[in-house]
Parts: C-alpha cells; sequence; structure tokens
C-alpha cells in the first residue's frame, strides 16, 4: 500500500490514482536560463524516485515536465548576452537533459516548453476573463484573488489582509504579497522583441498560467499528483490551483508532493557566499552524478539536507562499497529461492512505499547484502531489483572509450612517478570527457561522470 505525504492535506494519505493502474504526474520543471544547481536535482530525482515506485506499485506512469523558456529571468539574461530568446535558451535546455541523463533520472513521456503553448495559455485566460474572474489594466490582465474563495488552501496562506486593488506583476514575490497577480503581461520596451501580437493584447504570459495550460492539455482538467520544491508552494502552486481551478470549476491535483530545500554547509545556497553548486562543479571535483544521486537519497525528501564535501565524501565511499560488494557476488552459482527474493522484495517495497523513505531502503538494502540469511545469487537479483527504484545503475559495468583509457594509463604512469601536477590535469581532462575516477585499493575505478 503506496502512502504519500500530501502538501494539500498536512499528511500521509493512501495513493488512490483518478483512474485504475494509470497516473497523471506533473513535475515543475527548471527555468532554461542558467545550468541547474544541487538544489533544483534534488527535486528532480525525488520526482524520479517517486515516478519509479509508483512503477514498482504496477502503475503505468504518464509524466510531464515543463521546460520554462519565458519568464522574467530567461528574457532579463538574454538581454544581457544580446541574444534571441530562443537560442539562449536552447542552450540551457541541452545541459538540463545531459545533467538528468548523467543523474540517471528516468526521460519524463512529455517535456513541453512554454513558448510552444501560447494558444493553450490564452484559451485559458480568455475563459477567466469571461467568468469575471480576471480584469484587465493598462499594464496586463490578472487574477483577481477575492473572487476564488479557496485561495490559500494549499500554502495555508491567510487571506485576510489582502489589499483589493493591489497587484503583482513580477513572476516571483514574497510570500508575504498576498494580492493579484498577473496572467499575461501587456508588451513594454523592456521585453525586446519577445512577444505575442494576439487579441488579448500584446505581450506575453506570466509565469504562473504555463504550468496550468501546459499540465492540463497532456493530463486533463484534474490529474493525480504534481510536485516541486516547497519553494514553490506560494506562489507559484497556490497560483496555479487558483486560476485552474477559478476555470474548470474542477479539483485541479489530488496529490501535492514537495520536497524540502538543499542547504551548503548549514546555509542557503547564494553565488554571492560562494556555496553555489551545479553539476559541473560537482563532477569537476572528481566526484560522479550518482554519488550525488546516493547523497540525496541518504536523507527523506521532505526533511532539509545539508550538503557538504564530507557528507558528498561518506556517500562517494558508500556507493564504491555498494558496487565491490555487487561485482563481488554478480556472478555467483547458488541456487535461488525464489519465496526467499520474494519475502525481501516485499520488506523493500513496504519501506519505500512509507512517503518514498530512500534512506531507509537504503539501510534495508545494506541489510541484506551483510546478512547470510540469503545467498550471493539472492542478493544479487534483490540488489537490481531495489536498483529499479533507487535509480544507482547497480548492474552497469562502465566500458570506457580508448581515449579515456590512455589518459587514466597516462595519470597512472605520473602517480607513480609523484608528478603530482600532471596527474591532477589529467584528471581533469577525464572529467571533461564525462568520467571520474575513484583511486581504490584494488586499483583505479572508472565511472561515468
Amino acid at each position: 500500500m503506496l502512502k504519500l505525504y500530501n502538501t494539500l492535506s498536512r499528511k500521509k494519505e493512501v495513493f488512490k490514482p483518478l483512474k485504475k493502474n494509470q497516473v497523471g504526474m506533473y513535475v515543475c520543471g527548471p527555468t532554461i536560463y542558467n545550468y541547474v544547481h544541487i538544489g533544483n536535482l534534488r527535486a528532480y530525482v525525488f520526482a524520479d524516485v517517486l515516478r519509479r515506485t509508483l512503477k514498482a506499485n504496477g502503475y503505468k506512469v504518464k509524466e510531464v515536465m515543463n521546460l520554462t523558456d519565458v519568464d522574467d529571468k530567461t528574457i532579463r539574461e538574454s538581454q544581457k548576452q544580446k541574444k534571441k530568446l530562443k537560442d539562449f535558451t536552447k542552450k540551457y535546455e541541452l545541459s538540463f537533459l545531459e545533467d538528468i541523463k548523467k543523474m540517471n533520472i528516468e526521460k519524463p513521456e512529455i517535456m513541453p516548453k512554454a513558448t510552444e503553448h501560447i494558444k493553450e495559455m490564452v484559451a485559458l485566460i480568455k475563459d477567466l476573463l469571461k467568468k469575471g474572474i480576471a480584469y484587465k489594466t493598462d499594464d496586463g490582465i490578472y487574477f483577481s484573488i477575492k473572487k476564488f474563495k479557496n485561495y490559500g488552501k494549499l500554502s495555508k496562506i491567510k487571506t485576510k489582509e489582502l489589499k483589493v486593488g493591489e497587484r503583482i506583476k513580477n513572476d516571483e514575490y514574497k510570500k508575504e504579497n498576498v494580492n493579484d497577480f498577473v496572467l499575461w503581461k501587456f508588451y513594454d520596451k523592456d521585453d525586446g522583441d519577445v512577444f505575442w501580437d494576439i487579441d488579448i493584447g500584446k505581450g506575453r504570459p506570466g509565469w504562473h498560467i504555463e504550468c496550468s495550460a501546459m499540465s492540463m492539455k497532456y493530463l486533463g482538467k484534474n490529474f493525480d499528483i504534481h510536485t516541486g520544491g516547497v519553494d514553490l508552494i506560494f506562489p507559484h502552486h497556490e497560483n496555479e490551483i487558483a486560476q485552474s481551478e477559478a476555470s474548470t470549476g474542477k479539483n485541479f491535483v489530488k496529490y501535492w508532493l514537495h520536497n524540502e530545500w538543499v542547504l551548503v554547509d548549514g546555509k542557503k545556497m547564494s553565488k554571492s557566499l560562494g556555496n553555489f553548486y551545479n553539476l559541473k562543479d560537482i563532477l569537476d571535483k572528481g566526484y560522479s552524478a550518482l554519488d550525488l544521486r546516493y547523497f540525496y537519497l541518504s536523507a527523506h525528501y521532505r526533511k532539509p539536507l545539508n550538503f557538504t564535501f564530507t557528507n558528498l565524501d561518506n556517500s562517494k565511499n558508500s556507493l564504491n562499497r555498494l558496487r565491490e560488494v555487487i561485482l563481488k557476488i554478480k556472478n555467483s552459482r547458488d541456487k535461488k529461492n525464489k519465496k526467499n527474493i520474494e519475502g525481501a522484495y516485499k520488506q523493500f517495497l513496504e519501506i519505500i512505499n512509507d512517503d518514498l523513505n530512500t534512506s531507509k531502503a537504503l539501510s534495508f538494502l545494506w541489510e541484506i547484502l551483510r546478512e547470510n540469511r540469503l545467498n550471493d545469487a539472492e542478493k544479487y537479483e534483490l540488489a537490481i531489483k531495489f536498483d529499479d527504484v533507487l535509480g544507482l545503475s547497480l548492474k552497469e559495468e562502465v566500458s570506457a572509450p580508448k581515449d579515456v583509457q590512455k589518459l587514466v594509463s597516462e595519470r597512472e604512469k605520473a602517480r607513480k612517478e609523484k608528478d603530482w601536477k600532471k596527474a591532477d590535469k589529467l584528471r581533469d581532462k577525464i572529467n571533461k570527457l564525462g568520467y571520474v575516477i575513484d583511486d581504490t585499493e584494488k586499483g583505479t575505478i572508472i565511472k561515468r561522470g
């Protein structure tokens, strides 16, 4: 029985999809104006574990993850670089796709871009105007919060101090700004050449309307699951609910799931503090993307996670030990007992089905491998079955290309000659080719970045 913590009710609930054996799931994807950071990546790994857990329970999953390619940030940054919006965002779209591949995140069935769904956004805005819930001003079309009585039901924010007529034009704003929010921004010179000249007015969409339009296009007017980081609860997800339900008159999403923050050395990640990391930064320091994934899995998704390189070292060492154990038992010829495997896998599912308890699931995997109640063949089969949910690529053996192997050999020679400077440069070259190396007692292990 799968239980998930629903932010809407603030409690764990037994998961019951709207359609038997089918799950519609929307994941708030990245705004493609920069490289995604390790806080973003936690959200996507969490959503991936949820997806894999649903599949392990026999559900067919239809996952939609959006790419925000038009908003305040993308326009501002593309203008700084004097590039066309489409050319600017393409670079970060490709980088993101490469990052999730390295993190072993299964690609969603649909990855829509905002700029390709203006028609759906305009239709939704027109409907809200027709119903009298949206209204026009001289700078845009806004959603009237006072006309949606359930505003605040997700974030539990109080709307009593709402100042009638106060409006928020920016896509993102502070939690105390409980005011009408923009659906469509009328054109001004700061937008440059980013606009759509249509009947509701020359301009561009606000951020919040994008996700409502795209999610309902592919998943319907109401669907099962919506995920994101806790920072999206207000205003983004609250506004999604308001505009969607005000239009359709139906419950928008049944289960809302949110992951907690990633802190760095106990502090909020910030470029000004010098503690801001993306995946490339991690790889350049000699870690693999799966070392980072293991680190995320080591804590429950609803608990804040403190990133330090000491903690990442621990995860790296644990994953290396795990791989060594599995490699050792891989070719065991022990006779497997089907009941032993089924019983242990049932225990694993019970653990992961308790609101995606990955830290306990990892502990159970180690328990299975260390105890003698199962033989090596049974242990190996279970580890691989567990990994279908954990996504650590435990079955995969890395076969590095010849040019990488050559660099590794050169580095080994440099290390033997104690030419540490040359060895470090060769490691950097290997990392840039998408591989990382671990120096163990048994020799050098090559892994995909």
